[in-house]
């Protein structure tokens, strides 16, 4: 077995070599398949990273009545935290509020002018409450109307968020389908186009490959050198589309960062280098020998 397997990789080794051009017209169409699978995958998954930090920091927040004491607040705390739907809940006493509030107005005198006139602490202390999804904020709603501290609450800041966080629900449904529709067609048509590029290749070993099955070699003995080459082309695309990605993402990398600030193209593709080239070599490995295997099947049939 060790000898076949020895054997039908140099075998594959010299075929790729006495193809030439042909060779590099295969891998060339293999690049470009895993190159466009690649941007899309980037791309999607940044956009599905950029999401998932806004996703998590929508919020709602519970307003408590001026005389609330803090010991009624902390035990609404535990007893929202205690619901399926919440994700963490934060307490903001008084004191905490007009810090924060003094800290975001810095640069605002007017405004802090206006507070000391007014004389003591105006806000109210509040639960930031987040959830797990964005769809549950309506149920955590609708659950602290119903709670026993219900009476302690001034107001729910849901409706005024309620249709940023559905707009948000919406967006990240469309971008889920969108990338499970186009990931789909990509696959498709970089499998078409390897094979169409792997049956040129076998094409011209038509007549060896009828001889060898006249003279009684065995379907494994054909195959194999085709599936090493498979093999061999999907590691070459690999790496060089790989050192393509890297060239694009390095290129626009300063533009999308001046348009969205959160998002690094750059730190992503370092960080998931590994997994890329990985997937990457696999796919293209998948579709060389399975556009092999597939182109080369009629040829099997003497």
């Amino acid at each position: 077995m060790l000898l076949l397997i020895t054997r039908t990789f140099k075998e594959s080794i010299r075929s790729i070599l006495r193809n030439g051009w042909l060779s590099v017209s295969t891998i060339s169409i293999l690049v470009m398949s895993l190159y466009i699978i690649s941007v899309f995958f980037v791309f999607t998954s940044t956009a599905n990273e950029m999401l998932k930090e806004i996703k998590n920091k929508a919020n709602i927040s519970v307003y408590f009545k001026a005389d609330a004491e803090e010991g009624v607040i902390l035990a609404a705390k535990t007893e929202v935290e205690k619901m399926n739907e919440v994700k963490s809940v934060e307490y903001i006493s008084k004191e905490v509020a007009l810090e924060n509030f003094k800290r975001t107005n810095a640069n605002e005198p007017v405004i802090l002018e206006s507070l000391k006139e007014i004389g003591g602490n105006p806000l109210l202390a509040a639960l930031v409450v987040r959830a797990n999804n964005p769809t549950d904020y309506q149920t955590i709603d609708e659950n602290i109307t119903k709670a026993t501290f219900s009476e302690e609450v001034s107001r729910v800041n849901y409706n005024k968020n309620k249709e940023l966080i559905n707009k948000l629900n919406s967006v990240i449904e469309t971008i889920q389908k969108i990338g499970i529709s186009l990931g789909l067609l990509f696959a498709a048509i970089s499998l078409l186009i390897t094979f169409n590029a792997v049956r040129i290749t076998i094409y011209t070993h038509k007549q060896e490959i009828e001889i060898m099955r006249l003279v009684g070699a065995s379907n494994m003995f054909i195959r194999l050198p085709f599936i090493f080459e498979g093999i061999i082309y999907g590691i070459v695309s690999s790496v060089v589309s790989v050192l393509l990605l890297f060239i694009s993402l390095k290129f626009i990398a300063s533009y999308v960062s001046l348009t969205i600030p959160t998002v690094s193209l750059m730190n992503f593709y370092l960080a998931n280098f590994g997994t890329i080239l990985g997937y990457q070599i696999l796919l293209g490995s998948f579709f060389g020998v399975i556009g092999g295997l597939m182109a080369m099947r009629k040829y099997l049939k003497v």
